[in-house]
């Protein structure tokens, strides 16, 4: 029978011997091939117990919620089982899958079923300024840096190297997301190179599925613009680029392995005209 979810951990803390059973990230290569479940999936539904804790095949009630707004309890088992998991987004909430079902069909009765319109494509931002493909810029729409481990990763590449920090976009030839821009986490515009700081995130499900998809769009989109990427890869994220810097965390010598790789990429006599 499934138990409820802090039952279960109980259960398991008993079992195992340890206040935290499941490390975060235990189960997120698992996980990854359902995207739709890692969207439904809320920590604070279930008593902070990421997604990535739980055994794919734990028979335990976890609550979640659909993209309209149900919310129901299911075991990891039944939503992984439910069908359309590609066809048809509703038909992971049992509720929505209820109201999509056909209505029955009366004979002799004849009924016309009007077509859905199709979606217009959405608009492209206007505000990324006319420069050539592959020109570094201030981006009025570049989001903030996203984490201190990040700021303090640029404070100590500009105490090594020159570079202008200001800069945060680069023009790129095709929309992605709706801009003809990308925002690497920090740019080395002399140098053409974009270095990007990854994580798997505070519940082990960051850069992962769709988002690990948006990740290596971003890096053709920058590479068919003449640039190249570094991604350091933390948290036993898989490598994604022939320049990807596999690390467990940020450390003293994260800097010297950056500038390494962009000798690596540009080479020494250009790279080494830049450093402090």
């Amino acid at each position: 029978m499934p138990e409820p979810v802090m039952q279960w951990w109980a259960r398991r803390q008993f079992s195992r011997g340890r206040a935290v059973p499941y490390a975060v990230g235990t189960y997120r290569a698992g996980w990854a091939a359902y995207p739709e479940l890692i969207r439904q999936y809320h920590p604070d539904l279930n008593h902070g117990i990421a997604l990535s804790q739980i055994p794919l095949a734990a028979d335990v009630l976890l609550c979640w919620e659909c993209a309209v707004g149900h919310r129901f309890a299911a075991t990891p088992t039944e939503q992984r089982e439910r069908p359309g998991r590609v066809r048809r987004r509703s038909a992971w909430c049992p509720e929505c899958s209820t109201l999509a079902r056909p209505q029955p069909v009366v004979l002799g009765e004849a009924r016309a079923i009007a077509r859905k319109p199709p979606r217009p494509a959405p608009a492209l931002c206007t505000k990324t300024p006319g420069v050539p493909t592959g020109t570094a810029f201030v981006s009025e729409c570049a989001p903030r840096p996203a984490s201190a481990a990040e700021g303090r990763l640029r404070a100590e590449l500009a105490a090594r190297i020159e570079f202008d920090t200001a800069m945060n976009a680069v023009k790129v030839s095709r929309p992605l997301f709706r801009h003809t821009e990308v925002w690497p986490d920090i740019l080395f515009p002399e140098l053409r190179i974009a270095l990007e700081y990854d994580t798997v995130g505070r519940h082990g499900l960051e850069h992962v599925g769709k988002k690990q998809d948006a990740d290596l769009r971003k890096d053709r989109a920058l590479r068919s613009a003449g640039w190249e990427v570094i991604r350091i890869r933390t948290g036993k994220l898989e490598q994604l680029g022939p320049h990807d810097l596999m690390m467990s965390s940020l450390g003293a010598k994260s800097v010297g392995h950056v500038i390494e790789e962009m000798r690596v990429i540009r080479g020494a006599l250009l790279v080494d005209a830049y450093l402090r």
